[in-house]
């Protein structure tokens, strides 16, 4: 099954990055969010099904 994960800006969706296995594409929004947040303003991040549903999602403000 595909997962994707969404970068959130301040003004909405900055990025989609697609992934295999959800475990991966976790791992990924894990290991990136605090440089991401520091660096490119996203406020949260967002695993999905390819239905559409939220099987991880991450958010923290400055």
């Amino acid at each position: 099954m595909a997962y994707t994960v969404i970068w959130y800006g301040k003004h909405g969706i900055v990025e989609q990055t697609p992934f295999d296995a959800e475990k991966e594409a976790r791992d990924f929004a894990l290991a990136s969010f605090d440089e991401r947040q520091h660096n490119d303003g996203i406020v949260a991040v967002e695993v999905r099904k390819a239905d559409g549903k939220v099987v991880f999602s991450k958010a923290g403000g400055k």
